[in-house]
């Protein structure tokens, strides 16, 4: 009996030694993936901040600056997609929408980023755009991929419709989570206009013909918890001006259209660091708890097997013969 226990005590040790790295290498990267229906609303403000008064088309400073970020997962491309790409797909139709401190609109730009849903690279397809512009991303946008590395990654800036580094700056600690810090600084880059303009019946084309360019620089930082790839935080130090503005009339040939240091509202980055710490433990068990469990219970099922066998192999004692009456 104590053979027949250490054969089958022997026999899970190896199915769970084998299981450990089957689940880590082989199910997790099929099963971790971002669900093709997520949605996401995220509120920025930039207090205090300089912004053109289009009225008299001079900068002023006001109170604040709000921006909306919304991310839609639309599953009807997503799946579209899949059927010709051959792998899970998601598409999310975003959108930032930029207000004034009066509630009016500043500019909107939507976009369509299309990506695989397992490693976050982007996928290209008819459809991915920038405020209505055709785009090819070469690298990340919005979110890193599951288990996020301390190594720098090409980022795809929407403005400038063009991918740069962003560079890992060191791991910090942020709202009691181990977080990874990227930085990236976009130069001096002139940019298109905005397809939707804050005035009425002026169109960018319009604005064009008169030799005025827009031109937009930007720091870009992240906060990303690096198990699931989520940025938990998110902060720009952002500039954005009119060059050649005496073409329009404006006394100064260069004029601030937009200046400020924009943050995530605080409200949001609790909302934001809750959803990642309950979704983090999903991918620690496929990644880390249930491997290394599973190997431990291995080792401990081995040591019973061969202890077992050991004792199996004894010798029985001889009995002694019966003392005569």
């Amino acid at each position: 009996m104590r053979r027949r226990a250490g054969l089958v005590l022997l026999a899970f040790a190896v199915f769970f030694a084998a299981l450990s790295p089957l689940l880590r290498w082989y199910a997790f990267p099929r099963l971790a993936k971002i669900p093709p229906s997520q949605y996401q609303e995220t509120v920025l403000e930039a207090k205090p901040a300089t912004l053109l008064d289009y009225s008299t088309l001079t900068a002023k400073k006001v109170d604040k600056i709000t921006i909306v970020q919304t991310l839609k997962g639309n599953v009807e491309e997503s799946e579209r997609i899949e059927r010709t790409a051959g792998r899970d797909v998601v598409v999310w139709d975003a959108l930032s929408y930029v207000q004034g401190p009066d509630g009016k609109m500043v500019s909107k730009i939507p976009e369509r980023y299309i990506f695989d849903a397992h490693s976050q690279d982007p996928v290209h397809a008819t459809g991915e755009m920038v405020d209505g512009d055709p785009v090819t991303r070469d690298g990340i946008e919005f979110k890193w991929p599951f288990l996020t590395e301390k190594r720098d990654y090409q980022y795809f800036d929407a403005q400038t419709r063009t991918s740069s580094p962003i560079h890992y700056r060191g791991t910090r600690t942020f709202h009691g989570l181990e977080v990874y810090y990227f930085e990236q600084t976009v130069p001096w880059t002139e940019v298109p206009m905005p397809k939707t303009m804050p005035i009425e019946g002026i169109t960018p084309q319009q604005i064009a013909s008169t030799g005025m360019t827009r031109w937009y620089t930007t720091k870009r930082m992240f906060w990303v918890d690096p198990v699931t790839g989520a940025p938990v935080n998110g902060e720009e130090i952002h500039r954005e001006e009119m060059r050649n503005a005496k073409a329009m009339g404006m006394p100064q040939d260069t004029v601030t259209v937009f200046a400020g240091h924009v943050k995530m509202r605080e409200d949001y980055v609790d909302s934001i660091v809750d959803l990642v710490k309950s979704q983090r433990l999903l991918v620690l068990l496929l990644t880390s708890y249930l491997p290394w469990g599973f190997l431990a219970l291995a080792a401990v099922l081995l040591a019973l097997a061969l202890w077992l066998e050991a004792r199996s192999r004894r010798p029985v004692p001889a009995q002694a013969p019966p003392t005569p009456a």
